[in-house]
């Protein structure tokens, strides 16, 4: 009972005493007395239980009911109906954005373009695949030949994995014929004729196409053979609308994985859903490379320290960052805790089916143990087929693209962190 309470109930004790049509106006008195005293004594017990905390008061009963009511009604206080946390109401108004324009100039053949586009990788799965998308259109730019990607083979996942092996080849060309020109490797009467080794120089990030006009193309006329190295977020973002466009056709449709990955992804899918029609993937990038990169701490003591900081150390270009600096920022990636109380605060409930895609995370079943308690029907691609996935363990790159179809084909898609994957997956959905 709050102060609010007490008060009103002392005054009604007082009017009911004052009004009682048998009573004297001694008695009334009396009873006026008596009502004052037992209104203060109430007054004074509300205010103890204000301070101490233990009684709700109207205040606070209002303030609940009012944060319950924002989850159903409109700013303007009208009632609606509950929000379904499975869906968006705005999905609607998203639409495609790859067909070419109407004034699109046709693909140059390779017997008319500028010479031949040699791209060399970086990075994970995810972010090999922007520096592929980059490099379509930088050779769209330029009027070269692409020839085939080729993918990093000495990056921290060590996956030796080349083009072939991820992507359907065949397509990818096929796809993007009208755009630009690709080929399997350089001819070899080019190579033959060519008195010094292709070209290699690397671009400064994000460079605009006038860039690539101005310093890369005299020198792919020059010398015919042009490679760039560590080719990973090498273009600007912002492009005209027909190449943004080329990239939402090369990012979302030519870039379609070999038929191994794509069948083991689809029989991940069935088997998600024949436990639940409606399941949560999340992109869980826990692992500890991800999280040296990150220069945050997440309270594993002198151990984690050392251990991060070693891994850190591979990387001599990183600045010094202050953990607590990064964490305030909101630069940190959640840990699998923080995502299951994300989740469950957005209203999922603790039976709701998980599929997490990860690699290696960081702490093993401890760090992972708090989410699981949250949400116990926890899957990932290891516990839906573990026979079947042994071809793919020692590839990297391919368990992220089988990871990937589970995550685009699920009814939510949630990630802890801002990286490659989240994005691509962003736009793809």
């Amino acid at each position: 009972m709050g102060v609010g309470k007490a008060w009103l109930l002392s005054t009604n004790l007082a009017l009911l005493h004052h009004t009682h049509p048998n009573g004297t106006k001694h008695a009334s008195w009396r009873s006026l007395s008596w009502s004052v005293v037992c209104g203060l004594m109430l007054f004074g017990l509300g205010l103890i239980s204000l301070l101490t905390g233990h009684v709700a008061s109207h205040l606070e009963w209002y303030s609940q009911r009012f944060v319950h009511r924002t989850l159903y009604s409109t700013l303007d206080g009208n009632d609606r109906a509950p929000i379904d946390i499975w869906k968006s109401q705005y999905s609607k108004y998203y639409y495609g954005c790859k067909e070419r324009g109407r004034h699109y100039a046709p693909a140059v053949r390779e017997r008319m373009s500028n010479g031949y586009l040699l791209i060399a990788t970086s990075g994970g799965l995810n972010q090999q695949r922007t520096g592929i998308t980059d490099a379509v259109v930088v050779a769209r730019i330029l009027n070269a030949t692409l020839v085939l990607p080729e993918l990093d083979h000495h990056s921290f996942w060590k996956d030796d994995s080349d083009f072939a092996n991820i992507f359907d080849v065949n397509w990818f060309i096929t796809y993007l014929a009208k755009d630009i020109t690709i080929i399997k490797r350089v001819p070899d009467k080019i190579m033959r004729s060519m008195e010094k080794p292709p070209y290699t120089m690397r671009v400064p990030r994000k460079s605009e196409p006038e860039y690539y006009l101005d310093q890369v193309l005299p020198i792919l006329l020059r010398r015919r053979v042009l490679q760039l190295t560590k080719f990973d977020y090498r273009l600007a973002n912002n492009l005209d609308d027909e190449l943004q466009k080329l990239r939402c056709r090369v990012n979302y449709h030519a870039l379609r994985f070999t038929k191994p990955i794509r069948v083991l992804g689809q029989k991940l899918v069935m088997r998600m859903r024949k436990m639940a029609n409606r399941f949560i993937a999340v992109h869980l990038r826990f692992e500890p490379d991800m999280l040296a990169f990150s220069g945050c701490y997440f309270g594993g003591g002198e151990k984690e320290r050392r251990e991060l900081g070693e891994i850190r150390k591979r990387w001599t270009t990183l600045p010094d960052l202050s953990p607590d600096g990064e964490r305030k920022r909101g630069k940190c990636p959640l840990t699998p805790h923080e995502v299951g109380l994300m989740l469950r605060a957005l209203g999922f409930t603790n039976d709701t089916y998980l599929y997490v895609a990860s690699g290696e995370i960081y702490g093993g079943d401890e760090t992972m143990q708090p989410l699981k308690d949250l949400f116990p029907n926890i899957y990932t691609k290891e516990m839906l087929a573990e026979e079947e996935l042994k071809p793919f363990l020692p590839f990297s790159s391919r368990l992220a693209a089988i990871d990937y179809i589970v995550c685009d084909e699920s009814n939510v898609f949630v990630t802890n962190n801002n990286g490659n994957m989240a994005r691509i997956l962003a736009g793809r959905r």
